[in-house]
This record gives C-alpha cells, sequence and structure tokens, in this order.
C-alpha cells in the first residue's frame, strides 16, 4: 500500500499546473481572465527581468503591459492587488499606467512550464505576478512587486477607507511622511488600529506599537534584517536595506509609528 500511494503522490506532482484565474474589478465591472486566455492575449511578450527582488536572480516571463488590462482606470484611482496568501498591495494607479521609464508588467505562469518555487516546500510567485521594468526609474519598492496575485480591484483612497491609519491633523511634515511610506512599505502585510486588507502579520499598534516594545536601535536592527536579529524559519517579514528605506526615510516611518501609539483606536 505505501509503494501505491507513494506512486499515486509522484503522479500528481508530475502533472502541470492547473490553469489559474485572475479577477479585475474595474470601473467596467468584473473581468476574469484565465492564464490561457492572458498567455493568448496580442500583446504578450518574452520580458527579462535582471534583478527581480522576489527570486533574487534574473528571471524571464511572458508577460502584458498591466496597463492594457485596466479599463477605465484614471492616474488618480488607486488599485490594490491581492494575493492567494493575503498580501494586500495598495497600488496608486499613476505608476501602473506609464508607459516609458518603470514600467508595470503581469507576468503570467505558463502551466505547461511552471516557474520555480520560492524555496524549499514552497509553491513559485504565480500564478501572476506584478513585475517592473527599469524599476529603478520610478523609485519602486519590493512591495510593488506583488505575487501570488489572484485579484486587482479598484478601491476608494485609503484615507477614506482607513481613517483610522491617519496621524493627527496638525502633525508636522515628517509624521506625515511616514505614513506615506507606512502605506508603501508596511501596509501590503499589516494592519493598523484594526484597520487595513491584509492579513500577513500582526496588526501594529494593537495591543501595543512596537516603539512600545523595542528599543529604537533593536527595532531599526529589526526592520533592516529581520533574520539577523531574531532567526525564525517561519519568518516572512522580508528586510528593508539603505537602498529601499533610507535613514531619513526610516527616521520618518518610526515617527509615524511613534505617533499612532498614542493614538490607538478606541482611546482618542
Amino acid at each position: 500500500m505505501r509503494h501505491l500511494a507513494t506512486l499515486a503522490f509522484l503522479l500528481i506532482a508530475s502533472l502541470p499546473l492547473a490553469a489559474a484565474e485572475l479577477s479585475l474589478e474595474l470601473p467596467g465591472g468584473t473581468h476574469r481572465w484565465s492564464s490561457a486566455e492572458l498567455l493568448a492575449h496580442p500583446q504578450i511578450r518574452s520580458l527579462s527581468i535582471p534583478a527581480d527582488p522576489t527570486y533574487r536572480r534574473g528571471m524571464h516571463y511572458r508577460a502584458l503591459p498591466l496597463a492594457v488590462l485596466l479599463d477605465g482606470v484614471g492616474p488618480g484611482d488607486h488599485l490594490q492587488a491581492q494575493a492567494l496568501d493575503g498580501f494586500a498591495a495598495e497600488l496608486p494607479a499613476a505608476p501602473l499606467l506609464r508607459q516609458e521609464g518603470a514600467r508595470a508588467w503581469l507576468a503570467i505562469e505558463d502551466p505547461a512550464s511552471p516557474w520555480p518555487a520560492l524555496g524549499e516546500g514552497k509553491p513559485s510567485a504565480g500564478p501572476f505576478y506584478l513585475v517592473w521594468s527599469d524599476p529603478q526609474m520610478g523609485d519602486i519598492g519590493p512591495e510593488q512587486w506583488p505575487f501570488q496575485i489572484a485579484r486587482i480591484r479598484l478601491l476608494a483612497p485609503l484615507a477614506e477607507r482607513f481613517p483610522a491609519l491617519l496621524p493627527a491633523a496638525d502633525a508636522d511634515a515628517s509624521i506625515q511622511a511616514g505614513f506615506v511610506l507606512f502605506q508603501k512599505h508596511c501596509l501590503a502585510c499589516h494592519r493598523l488600529n484594526g484597520q487595513g486588507d491584509a492579513r500577513f502579520g500582526p496588526d501594529l499598534n494593537l495591543p501595543y506599537n512596537p516603539t512600545e516594545y523595542f528599543h529604537e536601535a533593536f527595532l531599526r536592527r529589526y526592520i533592516r534584517d529581520p533574520q539577523g536579529l531574531r532567526q525564525w524559519s517561519l519568518g516572512r517579514m522580508p528586510g528593508f536595506s539603505a537602498e529601499v528605506l533610507t535613514e531619513d526615510e526610516l527616521d520618518r516611518l518610526l515617527a509615524y509609528l511613534r505617533h499612532m501609539a498614542g493614538r490607538k483606536a478606541g482611546s482618542r
């Protein structure tokens, strides 16, 4: 029986991946694209990414300019890409619609030729992955490369959806700038004051804010290199290098978090 079970597992593992489906919820309504339909799109092309931040090496994809799928979306709109694992990337539409400089592409995994796994026992970055050509021309950070995407949807701006994330109206410029950085680098994985769509990491203000239980020097080290400070096989937080988040930007992000420690939900 054990031999039969092993044989059955090997047969299943050798089968090609099933075709996936991407849901686009845009001004004109919801449209669902199968991976087969996207791979047959007239604007599909081969794309090389020299330094893929997810795979940490050069990669080659079949990809579409994301803008061709965003019917009715304007530069002032706001989109969210939701991943299968609960990651929810908040994406201003303007960079996604650009035709020059840093350009957004939807990479589509071919079920007949799957991408490499992201690690031992892990799936690939498919079925759909937002990648960028020439990202250095648009200040594109790693949180703007969501993978394992299942849905892209048009949403109201964050300030309207999640008012408990907002700093006080009279907060100084460094705190306001830190809020912008929080949206870019943290909100894809974390909630704050119970608000946000991500289900990947813990809330960063409830019951305690990390600035309340981390000495600042260790919090800075943790943001830069989580595994270097606390080794844990299940740890999924990436490190934010100085190239991604400068020291000045880290100062502003921490200023926002310290400020929000005094603005816990229900305490105002």
